[in-house]
């Protein structure tokens, strides 16, 4: 699946051109019995009539919503609907972020969908042990891993014992071979996994010397991206919560380590690199320039517009800045920014600040939009600079 494909749906020509759209972004199954699903559902018939979705686009958001599609409990369903089908359907192995949305319009509603896509990082899980280990990619938020591979071991034996007699060391010695040769088995298909899938980190747990041979085996490069979890998942009885933790330490980490990133781009060669606010940033996409746009989650719910255009420059601050690509639609502000940002291949990613549940939101103001540039802002006006290869593999 690219960047801008889904499931078959090519986003980048759905934003192109104005249409007849019915978006949804809604809770999935929350494991709740089956009668609260119902009240849920017919809650959820009555917003559809008060954001003017027509019948037969919220006959088909019904019908879809209640099916089955292997999400745990909780978890997110985004729905892009036209002419009474249902053209895509995404959903996440976790809670909403932010409130329930159901719009209708000429432009389908993203901004929900690129949050829920910029946590999906590719990790490699690696339980292992002294008989083998299981190795599982998957795509976090997702509901199902995309690849999980069993390495058995050469069998017995396994365990060391004390047979006593001079055969002692020699039984020992055998043992160890084993379980040396076992790990360098999973250490060939870890390494061979990361080399195909690109995984941004791999996870190692399990027996605590079966762990010890195999960071002795793996690659150098694999290596790097180990984060060694001190539990063993592959014990009888126990259980992931460590493994979980450390997850999702290292993946909040990671993520504020990109934001970090972002805006120290944004502030080289004395911030020429950057333009920050919203007529800044608007200025940026217009020309193309923008490769990396960064907002905070709360500009979401903010009610300022803009006007999403039918043509390039695709985003304008009022009606006398349209450049001829008028008329434009007026658009909540952030959703104009990323439909901008994703038809002219651009990054886009997104501040967390969703408070813990029962956490009351931060105080701070919300931070204006910031952009990293292509070419420095000053090159606008001075020497003509080449775009930089919009193919940046970052989340878009």
């Amino acid at each position: 699946m690219t960047a801008l494909e889904l499931r078959g749906v090519n986003l980048h020509e759905v934003l192109a051109e104005p249409g007849s759209w019915t978006t949804v972004y809604t809770d999935g199954p929350q494991g709740e019995p089956p009668g609260a699903v119902e009240s849920r559902m017919r809650s959820l018939k009555d917003r559809l009539g008060e954001a003017g979705v027509p019948d037969d686009d919220a006959e088909a958001v019904l019908a879809a919503l209640p099916k089955d599609i292997g999400l745990p409990a909780p978890s997110t369903r985004w729905l892009l609907v036209r002419e009474g089908e249902v053209v895509a359907d995404e959903g996440f192995a976790a809670a909403r972020r932010g409130p329930e949305r159901v719009t209708h319009g000429a432009f389908p509603e993203i901004a929900p969908l690129l949050r829920h896509r910029g946590t999906e990082r590719r990790i490699l899980v690696v339980e292992t042990g002294r008989d083998g280990a299981e190795l599982t990619f998957e795509r976090l938020g997702r509901a199902a891993p995309e690849q999980v591979e069993q390495i058995e071991g050469e069998g017995h034996p396994i365990t060391k014992v004390s047979p006593g007699g001079w055969s002692q060391a020699r039984f020992q010695r055998s043992v160890e071979e084993v379980w040396q040769h076992t790990q360098s088995d999973v250490a060939d298909a870890v390494d061979r996994i990361v080399r195909e899938r690109r995984p941004e980190h791999v996870f190692v747990t399990g027996d605590a010397q079966a762990r010890g041979l195999l960071l002795e085996n793996i690659e150098d490069g694999t290596l790097d991206l180990v984060v060694e979890v001190d539990a063993d998942t592959r014990a009888d009885g126990a259980d992931d919560s460590a493994l979980l933790q450390a997850i999702d330490e290292t993946v909040s980490a990671a993520h504020d380590d990109v934001i970090t990133a972002t805006r120290d781009r944004a502030a080289e060669q004395d911030a020429r690199n950057g333009a920050s606010g919203l007529t800044a940033v608007v200025g940026a996409l217009q020309q193309a320039q923008v490769d990396t746009l960064l907002l905070d989650e709360r500009m979401l719910d903010d009610e300022e517009t803009l006007l999403a255009l039918p043509a390039a420059p695709w985003v304008a601050l009022a009606a006398e800045d349209t450049f001829e690509a008028g008329p434009g639609t007026p658009l909540p502000a952030a959703e104009a920014l990323v439909r901008a940002a994703m038809l002219t291949d651009a990054a886009v990613l997104f501040i967390e600040d969703e408070p813990a549940e029962g956490e009351p939101r931060s105080s701070s103001d919300t931070a204006p939009p910031l952009a990293v540039l292509r070419w420095p802002e000053a090159s606008i006006t001075g020497d003509a600079q080449p775009q930089a290869d919009a193919s940046d593999e970052t989340t878009r």
